[in-house]
Parts: structure tokens; C-alpha cells; sequence
């Protein structure tokens, strides 16, 4: 007849530190493992790895998203920890494992290596899997994200959204520049740095697609009496080649004309006309490109002219990681 080994507080503590697992938890697996602490963790990673089996098909759709800056600033990393609830996504401990998880994707260079990194003995992966148990719910890294640059900066939005932005140099003031920037990445949600990015067949889709919209809703809104929306004939700069630029000039000033205006002043009014006619006809890089997007700060200028204020610095990359 075996001999029941005793399991003193002290031990049960250790292990609850160490797995995060309750102290019932941690109790049951100290008697199963007679007192072994290795054999316990164990235990323990067994029980994450059933109820990780069994929740494999549900949705990690809740969690963190944190962002860690190496110390010299030209490196970030951003992740995302899933999970199934917001009530587990806004507990303490689990926003602290979110950050060591942070610290460690800083030191790789992919996901893949990240989940094979050691973390207290054991892989990242094999880390999530015993967590899973300890907290009965399917987690998961649903976004990585690294960026390298000269100058690196982060802002993260109530730990639902992380932005990375790399700088060309760091000039003064650096550090108030990529912050403002990375708020206007995690705000804005820019998928691209510039419409010199855009694939002309992207943007030849986009447009047709944008068009049959908002004719669609003309039909509406012509049945109700309401005001039409203009039909742009563009969407993107990439379309605004010098040729239909000037056309749209010429038919300003033909409207200048028409309304009687001297010819004398269309100088001070043309500008005014032709940046309208930018606007018009550029709604797919304010809404996708960073740097042609309306600046949150200042509504009256764009998110270059802002970086331009700092003098010889360029935006080189940008990355946003966010929850759901």
C-alpha cells in the first residue's frame, strides 16, 4: 500500500506562481505527481492539452494586443493574445502574460520562431497550451507583427490595438512624432503607405466597384427627393495623371467663365477648385495610404505635411495588430 504524500502550502504556492494555475489546481497535481514539482508541471501541461483539444474549433477572438521597443529604438515587435472572452482579456494576469510573451517575440524574427522560444523551460507554443488549461479558454498569438527601421516608435489603444511606425532618421522631437503617427495608424487603420503602392488593377476594380455604389444609392436617394452624391470620375492619385489634371483645370476655368467671374482673379480661385477636385477624387488613398490620410491631430492637413514639419524624416514602414 503506497504511502500518501503530504503537500505543504509552500509547495502548492510555488507551483501557482510558476503556472499560474489554481491552488486547487496546483494541489491535485503536486498529490498525482506524489510531490514531484517537474512531474506536477507536467500534470498540469497535460490538462491544458486536453482542454486545448477540446476547444480547438472555438474562436480566439478576444485578448490583448501589446507592443515592446527594444532599448535603442530601431526595432519593435506587436502581438496579439487571443482569447474567447473580454472578461478574460481584461484580467491582470492575463495582460501580464501578454507582455512576456512581448518581451520574448522581441528577440526573434518570426512567428514560427517565436512559438519555438523558450519561455521558463519550455516553447511558447507548449506555454499557450498550459495556460489553455489553467484558464479554460483556447489561446492563441492571432497577430505578430516586427518592424526594423533607424528609429522606431508604438502606441497601443486600450490593449484592443497595437501600431508599430519606423522612421527614416531620428531628428528632434522623434519621439512625439512617431507616437502621433502610430495613433494615426491604430485610428485611421491605413493599409499602405502611399498610392505609389497600389497595383493599377487594384485600383482599376476599386473604382468600378466604388462608382456602382454610389449610383446604386443615387437611385435611393433620387426616389426620396434627397440630394444626389457626386459620382467621382477617379479614386486615387495614381489615377491623376498630368493630362487629366489639366483637363480638370480647363473645365474650372471654364465654369469660372460661365459664372461671369473676371478672368483677372481665377488665379485665387482656381487652387481652391483644383485641391477640391483632389479631394473628390482621391477617396481610396484618404481612407487606405497613411501618408495621404487627413491628419487626426489637424483635420486641415495630411499626415505627410505633418512628418514633413520635422524636417529630413520619412516614414519607412508602419504595421497595426488589433483584437477580433
Amino acid at each position: 500500500m503506497s504511502t500518501t504524500v503530504k503537500i505543504t502550502a509552500a509547495e502548492v504556492n510555488k507551483l501557482r506562481q510558476a503556472t499560474g494555475a489554481g491552488m486547487m489546481d496546483c494541489k491535485k497535481a503536486l498529490v498525482e505527481a506524489e510531490g514531484d514539482f517537474d512531474k506536477a508541471i507536467e500534470v498540469l501541461r497535460k490538462k491544458g492539452q486536453k482542454v486545448a483539444e477540446k476547444r480547438a474549433d472555438r474562436d480566439s477572438s478576444e485578448g490583448a494586443a501589446v507592443s515592446k521597443i527594444n532599448a535603442d529604438q530601431t526595432e519593435g515587435v506587436a502581438i496579439v493574445l487571443g482569447c474567447e472572452t473580454d472578461f478574460v482579456g481584461k484580467n491582470e494576469n492575463f495582460l501580464a502574460l501578454a507582455n512576456q510573451l512581448a518581451d520574448i517575440a522581441l528577440t526573434v524574427d518570426s512567428k514560427e520562431a517565436f512559438l519555438a522560444a523558450d519561455f521558463g523551460g519550455m516553447t511558447v507554443a507548449d506555454k499557450l497550451i498550459e495556460q489553455t488549461g489553467v484558464i479554460g479558454e483556447k489561446l492563441d498569438i492571432t497577430s505578430f507583427e516586427k518592424l526594423q527601421a533607424p528609429f522606431v516608435g508604438t502606441y497601443v489603444h486600450i490593449n484592443k490595438i497595437a501600431a508599430l511606425v519606423g522612421l527614416s532618421a531620428k531628428v528632434d522631437n522623434a519621439d512625439t512624432l512617431v507616437k502621433d503617427v502610430a495613433m494615426q495608424v491604430a485610428s485611421m487603420g491605413a493599409s499602405t503607405l502611399s498610392y505609389k503602392d497600389f497595383d493599377p488593377a487594384f485600383v482599376a476594380s476599386e473604382t468600378e466597384a466604388r462608382i456602382a455604389v454610389i449610383e446604386k444609392d443615387n437611385i435611393e436617394l433620387g426616389r426620396l427627393g434627397k440630394t444626389l452624391k457626386n459620382v467621382p470620375q477617379f479614386i486615387s492619385m495614381a489615377q491623376l495623371t498630368p493630362e487629366v489634371l489639366a483637363k480638370a483645370e480647363e473645365a474650372a476655368k471654364e465654369e469660372l467663365k460661365a459664372e461671369g467671374k473676371p478672368e483677372q482673379i481665377w488665379d485665387r480661385i482656381l487652387p481652391g477648385k483644383m485641391e477640391r477636385f483632389v479631394s473628390d477624387n482621391t477617396t481610396l488613398d484618404q481612407e487606405k495610404c497613411l501618408l495621404d490620410q487627413n491628419f487626426i491631430k489637424d483635420e486641415k492637413s495630411n499626415v505627410a505635411k505633418y512628418v514633413a514639419s520635422y524636417g529630413e524624416v520619412e516614414i519607412t514602414d508602419f504595421k497595426r495588430v488589433s483584437v477580433g
